[in-house]
């Protein structure tokens, strides 16, 4: 990936326009219905995705949202965070990590600015997996959620016309003129005083609440039995 800035700010504009030319194009499926309404409930509130399935998410902010995204800081990122911001949406730069390389990813300062933005009312929407451990949630999103005290709800968004690439977190390519999903899976809360197991049975709370979105997804999307109502 080219490091000049003027390369990285064009990429990552026509990646934008690109992804908004694939939300005008397609019709989305909210399910359930009143998803936006559960989340409503309880803001602000943590937002999880998996890696590499999360390209439509800044669509599903509406007008008068406040919402922030982690992002890496790896210049490969770079061009995710220009598309973002394109498309309206403020950003924290940092990402998770099951090690010592936590720190220097930028992983704690992160994780701070996500904790002033809870507190600011913000809601904060990060991909639940770290980086090269696909579809396996880490334990820095429970973390967020017990410190902050709000609630982690699992989103899934796809479509059915998708390419699919063979690395490690299955990039989804949506693509135009298809029919998509927005899926708003149960929300985790983890007390103020968790231990490491029930952080540990948080996590796995996470991570199958967000593979039953992401399955659900996929059948409406496919249609395959999806019966919501049409957004």
């Amino acid at each position: 990936m080219s490091r000049k800035r003027w390369v990285q700010v064009a990429l990552g504009t026509m990646g934008a326009e690109y992804l908004r030319l694939v939300f005008k194009t397609t019709r989305v499926t909210i399910d359930p219905p009143d998803g936006y309404a559960r989340i409503d409930a309880h803001l602000p509130v943590i937002i999880a995705m998996w890696h590499g399935q999360h390209f439509m998410g800044p669509f599903m902010q509406r007008p008068g949202d406040r919402g922030k995204v982690l992002i890496s800081r790896h210049r490969d990122a770079e061009l995710n965070a220009i598309a973002a911001e394109r498309l309206g949406i403020e950003t924290i730069r940092g990402s998770g990590d099951n090690g010592a390389e936590f720190i220097r990813k930028g992983g704690l300062g992160a994780f701070r600015q996500m904790l002033d933005a809870l507190a600011d009312n913000y809601s904060v929407a990060l991909t639940a997996d770290v980086p090269k451990v696909s579809r396996i949630a880490g334990l820095g999103i429970v973390m967020l959620a017990r410190e902050s005290g709000r609630p982690i709800f699992p989103v899934a968004l796809t479509t059915n016309r998708r390419y699919v690439l063979d690395n490690w977190d299955k990039t989804t390519i949506n693509l135009p003129f298809s029919r998509g999903a927005a899926v708003c899976g149960e929300p985790v809360w983890v007390p103020p005083d968790a231990t490491d197991q029930t952080l540990e049975d948080c996590r796995r709370q996470v991570e199958d609440n967000l593979n039953a979105a992401t399955a659900r997804a996929y059948a409406i999307a496919d249609n395959r039995g999806g019966d919501a109502k049409r957004g």
